[in-house]
């Protein structure tokens, strides 16, 4: 019997060979893409749907207002997304042509979920036609509709969940797991906001600044995707650095209630030596 890593070599050179064990290892890496990608977090409230993306940079010398990682894709419809950043425009620019095709099809909005279904059957697509490879990219798709708030989360391989909220990229799992304790039912639009930057802040271990941060609303009354001046996310940006500024205060003092009494007792063991 071969290892397993014998068996399944030479299975990711082609998009459309399956390993053995029914896996396509191209759709798995254009997944370890998106994990390798800066945290986007999507809430769903009665009042609306939140957009919110970590773009912090690696250099100081980059213009930050440059960096796009959410984008208006209808009046009623954004999206945030993950991944390699061409990808995801590629992806962002075929969503706006279907959201204007259905325009004037139809002489109305497109739904939510119809949009992101055609750009999961275009993610498919990529997953089953030889010299091609898939969308390194994920999205997440909020709007509102005639039957209220959405929320759809893309993967690179073509599926589509929809969620009350939901985060994509490296801080993933860290995010999620503050959503399963915190969110609620009934948020309004401004405790969405503060719900999606506690969880940014603790998938980036507190490195959130107002020039880290995007959000995007798009407001239930008014049907219409918004996204927030640097003034507005200024604020919000100051209220979560106050809400944890007591935790972090209190981490301190115990660090140094450690330190102190650590000392205390290495004074009091080096007396007990100068007595012997």
């Amino acid at each position: 019997m071969q290892p397993l890593q014998q068996q399944n070599a030479g299975y990711d050179r082609a998009i459309t060979v399956f390993s053995p064990d029914g896996r396509l290892f191209q759709v798995e890496y254009a997944r370890e893409a998106v994990k390798r990608g800066t945290t986007s977090l999507g809430v769903k409230s009665k009042d609306g749907v939140v957009l919110v993306v970590d773009k912090r940079t690696t250099s100081r010398l980059v213009e930050t207002k440059s960096i796009e990682k959410i984008f208006q894709i209808d009046d009623h419809i954004g999206a945030a997304t993950s991944g390699l950043v061409a990808d995801a425009r590629a992806l962002i620019d075929r969503a706006r042509v279907e959201a204007q095709i259905n325009k004037i099809s139809y002489n109305e909005p497109i739904r939510v979920e119809a949009l992101a279904k055609k750009i999961c059957d275009l993610k498919q697509l990529y997953t089953q036609n030889g010299g091609v490879r898939p969308f390194g990219s994920a999205l997440i798709i909020g709007g509102v509709n005639k039957k209220g708030c959405r929320l759809f989360e893309t993967d690179p391989s073509g599926a589509l969940i929809e969620y009350k909220a939901t985060a994509i990229g490296s801080g993933r799992s860290d995010a999620m797991d503050y959503f399963e304790e915190n969110y609620k039912e009934d948020l309004s639009l401004d405790e969405a906001i503060d719900l999606a930057l506690d969880a940014v802040y603790v998938a980036t271990s507190g490195k959130v600044t107002d020039k880290s941060v995007e959000i995007a609303v798009i407001e239930a009354e008014t049907k219409t995707y918004r996204k927030l001046d640097h003034d507005e996310v200024t604020k919000y940006v100051e209220t979560l650095l106050e809400r944890n500024a007591p935790e972090e205060d209190e981490d301190e003092e115990d660090a140094d209630a450690e330190e102190s009494e650590d000392k205390e007792d290495a004074d009091a063991e080096e007396s007990e030596d100068k007595v012997e």
